[in-house]
């Protein structure tokens, strides 16, 4: 089976798209003898071999120098990439043109096409258009994503979603070909077993270190997680301190604070697995502020190296936090955070942890998500085939 999948979402310094796709590249290397092949933007149009898969980069435009992703625009050349390799599916892995161009691409070859809803995007544009805009407006805007989302994903031989809830949503809009594929960790890796970086911040003994991994933007609600540690900062003096792993637009209000405060760490994008399990297993208390995840990579490789997780109730991460979520902030607001991450530290974190990593070790481990995975590649490249 050659497998092709097609995004735009994927930069040096993305995060979970691009983890999904490179443990993709690491299951087919150790587990099959599938053959595999990947189109990326870049700043420069290339090919390469790695192992059983063939990058092709497209030169696209860059429209974000943080996160440094870009717009994959030459979708003559993803087209002539298709004709050349003709793989058994197609995996589109965003939903704008990307996503029409496979489908278009996919009939004229005659390739299935499927779907992955990495991201919730009608989410964002509705918190969007609601802070700035009244009720009709809003209820306008999200009918409009809601018949894009049902007209583009239901010409796909299937839609694969992070989660049964959002798959659930995609089906009350009228989306009714989902199959809900979970993410995972690599359990040789992220365990609370190895070494850790704790060391290496040089914190006084006793000081809790609180950890946020991903980019820093708006969308990540990261500017909510900043404001919380201020007020922590204020009423405890001395007793929390943040190491901040990520980039992007709100790295000067990460700067800003440290200069406040005196208790902040930042350290750029990390690539490396072996080195984030270092930092995962360093902290004591994980803070993710996200309030649009469909998934939550990040939740669930810091509870596999033994660190419990703390953050707002209310998305589709909340089923993969295995620990009490009574703890967690009930609104989307400082206080509400900066009181949850209080609670959570006076509990006893190690035993959390050690709870959590033993269900994500049993449950996530990447080799079960993708034995699932290419079963629906070959169920769906089958019927794909007698249908025609």
């Amino acid at each position: 089976m050659k497998i092709c999948d097609l995004t735009q979402f994927y930069s040096p310094v993305s995060g979970g798209v691009k983890r999904y796709l490179a443990e993709k590249k690491a299951y087919l290397r150790a587990h099959t003898d599938d053959r595999h092949v990947l189109v990326v933007p870049g700043p420069e149009t290339s090919v390469r071999d790695d192992g059983p898969t063939r990058v092709y980069t497209v030169s696209s435009p860059l429209i974000s120098r943080t996160s440094r992703y870009r717009a994959l625009v030459n979708l003559g050349a993803v087209e002539r990439v298709l004709e050349t390799e003709r793989p058994d599916i197609i995996e589109s892995g965003d939903p704008y043109q990307i996503a029409w161009k496979a489908l278009a691409s996919g009939k004229a070859l005659g390739i299935p096409v499927v779907g992955f809803y990495h991201s919730h995007f009608p989410e964002a544009y509705f918190r969007t258009v609601s802070k700035f805009f009244g009720q009709t407006a809003t209820a306008m805007v999200m009918d409009a994503a809601k018949r894009y989302v049902r007209a583009l994903y239901s010409r796909f031989s299937r839609t694969l979603v992070p989660c049964a809830p959002l798959g659930a949503v995609l089906a009350d809009w009228g989306v009714h070909n989902v199959s809900a594929v979970d993410l995972g960790v690599d359990p040789r890796i992220f365990n609370p077993a190895g070494d850790d970086a704790r060391a290496d911040l040089k914190l006084p003994p006793g000081m809790t270190l609180l950890l946020y991994v991903g980019r820093l933007s708006h969308e990540k609600n990261t500017q909510t997680l900043l404001a919380a540690f201020h007020r922590l900062c204020r009423r405890s003096p001395g007793k929390f301190h943040l190491l901040v792993i990520g980039d992007g637009q709100q790295r000067r209000l990460v700067a800003a604070l440290r200069q406040k405060t005196g208790a902040v760490t930042w350290h750029p994008y990390c690539s490396d697995p072996l080195e984030l399990a270092r930092f995962y297993r360093a902290a004591d208390l994980f803070v993710h502020p996200g309030v649009q995840e469909t998934f939550g990579l990040v939740t669930l490789e810091s509870q596999a190296c033994g660190t419990p997780v703390v953050g707002i109730r209310g998305s589709y991460m909340d089923r993969i936090v295995f620990s009490d979520l009574g703890c967690w902030a009930a609104e989307n607001k400082p206080e509400s955070l900066a009181t949850a991450i209080e609670t959570m530290s006076r509990t006893d974190l190690p035993a959390v942890g050690t709870r959590a990593s033993a269900i994500v070790a049993a449950r996530y481990d990447w080799r079960q998500v993708f034995d699932r995975l290419f079963g629906i590649y070959r169920e769906v490249i089958t019927g794909f085939h007698r249908d025609r």
